[in-house]
């Protein structure tokens, strides 16, 4: 007995949606080459299967019963999907990545990285359908924070890390680049107490204020505190939009990057003050697991998404570009 394992087959999905296109069992045995009584019988297969009627047999078109309405669009689907995985393990048999995993620290202009997205994903991939646009590899980003960046990457989680610290020693099989130094500012909200100070704020004076911080994203790392005292009264988040967003409405004080609070200081809506301890330039880098070498050769190279996004963050004006453009939605070619 035939199962409808046995008979939804490609073949069969096609032909129903032939059928249905064309409005009869005759112009569609046309168009497939055979003849009506052979998709009158594969029909019939269908339904004895699967224990419905799909089409009316009271009309004399193809007229589809709600149940051949449902396996048509069902088949539409799974035919899409079909055609989906053939053209991916072809990507990845000429190289591309079914997906790519990128870690992006929060302090990173979303703004550029989403433009960068819009470019790959406007790329045509070789030996891809020139009617669909893009390699067909999937993107997948992950916002990290501090030292949960470089454990994303480590552990295998992502594939490129953006806004890891330069100041940390990659391990084997890891490599870097410098993205470019982000400068932090110490802000409060103007009426803030530390707002009205007109001398250099001292750590025994910021010991009386409430931090607010963004919590580190690691699990397994070691995670970073930057520029809280001990003993602080801290109210911790887990974004840098939401830091700032407390910052705004005075619930604490603390370091943001100076990009990202530049218009709300022009505004009038934080105000930056000095401190007492040196200035937090923050120097920056990606980092991706490199490809094997020497004995290794014979395991996969880098892929080419991976290879397209090293090729864009070599570009100095890309780097600079996702360490300052924050809430500008200036085109990329223009920087």
């Amino acid at each position: 007995m035939m199962t409808a394992r046995n008979v939804l087959t490609p073949e069969a999905l096609a032909m129903m949606d032939v059928i249905a296109r064309t409005g009869s069992f005759a112009a569609a045995a046309r168009e497939l080459g055979k003849v009506p009584s052979a998709l009158t019988y594969n029909v019939r297969q269908l339904e004895d299967a699967l224990d419905v009627l799909l089409f009316d047999r009271r009309s004399r078109q193809a007229k589809l019963t709600a149940a051949g309405e449902e396996l048509l669009n069902e088949g539409r689907r799974l035919l899409e999907q079909v055609d989906a995985v053939a053209n991916r393990v072809k990507r990845v048999a000429t190289g591309w990545e079914t997906q790519l995993t990128i870690a992006v620290d929060g302090a990173i202009s979303r703004v550029t990285l989403f433009e960068i997205c819009e470019a790959f994903f406007a790329l045509k991939a070789d030996g891809a359908d020139p009617e669909r646009s893009g390699p067909g590899t999937r993107l997948r980003l992950r916002t990290e924070i501090l030292a949960g960046t470089w454990e994303a990457l480590i552990s295998g989680q992502a594939d490129l890390a953006i806004g890891v610290g330069a100041d940390r020693t990659p391990p084997a099989g890891i490599q870097t680049q410098q993205l470019g130094v982000m400068p932090f500012v110490f802000a409060v909200a103007p009426h803030h107490p530390l707002a009205a100070a007109t001398h250099v704020i001292t750590d025994t004076e910021l010991m009386h204020h409430r931090a607010v911080a963004v919590a580190d994203s690691a699990q397994r790392l070691a995670p970073l505190t930057v520029n809280l005292l001990p003993g602080q009264d801290v109210l911790t988040v887990s974004t840098m939009s939401a830091k700032i967003e407390a910052l705004l409405r005075c619930m604490g004080c603390g370091f943001v990057p100076e990009q990202m609070v530049r218009d709300h200081i022009a505004a009038g809506h934080l105000v930056a003050k000095p401190v007492q301890r040196p200035p937090l330039n923050a120097r920056m880098s990606y980092a991706w697991r490199s490809a094997p070498t020497g004995s290794a050769a014979r395991k996969p190279q880098l892929g080419l998404a991976l290879r397209w996004w090293l090729d864009q963050l070599e570009s100095p004006a890309t780097r600079q570009a996702l360490l300052e453009r924050h809430g500008r939605r200036i085109p990329l070619g223009s920087i």
